[in-house]
């Protein structure tokens, strides 16, 4: 249990810009144990997100309090996993080889499908989110941790189906290029199940399977396309993953509730 808790922190600090004790310490091997954790850093995101939606809410308009809410999500996480996308998006967007592919995404500069990718995501999750807080705000403050411990089990699910594909030599986070055991994805699982449960108290069972059938789709469809094209998974597209079915989740949620 101790050793549990450590990793959480490992997860935590990877995550997010949240100092962590000191007493907790590193070693490479925790790095990719504590994948399992990923979703829990999540709820504790989407928790930050649901707060200052909430107190944005009361302050200023419905807009204002999303957008304040995604700048702090994204301040937390030092826009970890936007950049992920963005990078993601740049290497493949274009009809380019594998290796080029990489090349691309390792380039720090920021190219024509980064930016239309991450604006279009950004902007479709700022609509969503106003739209839901519009015609429910309690559900729409349950969603946001569920929709974050989601959207990171969904990474935890990649890192189970599919090798590294990238360079392993060169890669950003060496200890985490190596897949997840059955363990570990399913604690992993076992946290996006208590999002679910503490989700359920506030939106309707319906709007939570369409949100759920949605963020499985979007992982199932980026771990074929990650096949594909790369031949795994990167970092960087964990990242993307990441966005897109947090993004999947709010769309579904927002079309199921609005057919209610």
């Amino acid at each position: 249990m101790w050793h549990e808790l450590r990793l959480f922190f490992v997860a935590l600090q990877f995550l997010t810009r949240v100092p962590v004790p000191q007493w907790v310490g590193f070693k490479p091997e925790w790095l990719n144990d504590s994948a399992r954790h990923f979703p829990a850093v999540g709820l504790c995101v989407g928790a930050l997100a649901a707060g200052v939606l909430w107190l944005g809410a009361h302050a200023w308009t419905a807009l204002i309090a999303v957008l304040l809410s995604m700048a702090a999500t994204i301040w937390l996480t030092g826009a970890f996993h936007e950049d992920g996308l963005a990078d993601t998006c740049d290497g493949l967007g274009g009809a380019v080889t594998r290796e080029k592919a990489l090349a691309i995404m390792k380039d720090s500069r920021l190219g024509t499908y980064g930016t239309v990718g991450l604006l279009l995501v950004l902007a479709l999750k700022a609509a969503a989110l106003h739209s839901l807080v519009v015609r429910d705000l309690a559900a729409t403050l349950a969603l946001l941790p569920l929709a974050h411990a989601w959207s990171r089990s969904a990474t935890v699910l990649l890192l189970r189906l599919l090798p590294y594909g990238g360079d392993a030599e060169h890669a950003k986070a060496k200890p985490l290029a190596q897949q997840v055991d059955g363990f570990g994805l399913a604690l992993a699982l076992m946290w996006a199940g208590i999002a679910a449960v503490a989700a359920a108290l506030f939106v309707e069972l319906e709007v939570l399977l369409w949100a759920a059938l949605a963020a499985a789709g979007v992982t199932l469809w980026m771990a074929r396309w990650l096949r594909l094209r790369l031949g795994g998974y990167t970092g960087d597209a964990l990242g993307a993953t990441q966005q897109f079915s947090e993004l999947a989740v709010y769309l579904a949620a927002l079309a199921a509730m609005a057919r209610g």
